[in-house]
């Protein structure tokens, strides 16, 4: 006899089994931890760095702006319609992030860009084009007067530098 019960047989496997997500979950997360822990500075920004000591990132766009929460998938559509594909034929234009604020009901911005002379020379009436095309999707996707003015307006504009 092992001197286990008589459930332990069939109550083990079952509970491996239950936590096994779990368990490779916390592992994982560990695992990162350590390794990020583990590192200098300079490793943890390296992939950012280009081969000759620079940042491929020279500046980030930083906007803020309001989002009710009935308004976030609208906001989202409209980007997708209008800055999105804008953006991505823009000289420069390395990438963005798109961040929601349950608490404060803000859409936050992070626009990278390869420089700042890149970012600043796009002519401020193509700019008020798509913004104007922004505005429209998102009255549209939000049922509302095209007379009315923007649904999301600008709280916060900025720039932040990488390390």
């Amino acid at each position: 006899m092992s001197g286990r019960g008589p459930f332990a047989g069939a109550l083990m496997p079952s509970l491996l089994q239950r936590f096994q997500p779990l368990m490779i979950r916390v592992t994982t997360l560990i695992c990162v931890v350590l390794v990020l822990v583990g590192q200098t500075a300079d490793v943890r920004f390296a992939a950012f760095a280009d081969p000759e000591g620079g940042y491929d990132v020279a500046v980030i766009e930083h906007l803020r702006i309001s989002v009710p929460s009935h308004g976030r998938e609208a906001w989202l559509e409209a980007e997708r319609g209008s800055w999105e594909p804008w953006l991505a034929q823009q000289t420069g234009f390395l990438g963005r992030d798109l961040l929601w604020d349950p608490e404060t009901e803000e859409g936050t911005l992070l626009i990278r860009w390869s420089s700042r002379q890149a970012w600043k020379a796009i002519p401020s009436d193509q700019v008020e084009e798509v913004q104007a095309r922004f505005e429209q999707l998102a009255r549209d996707a939000m049922a509302l007067p095209q007379a009315m003015d923007n649904p999301f307006p600008l709280v916060f504009e900025g720039e932040l530098l990488p390390p």
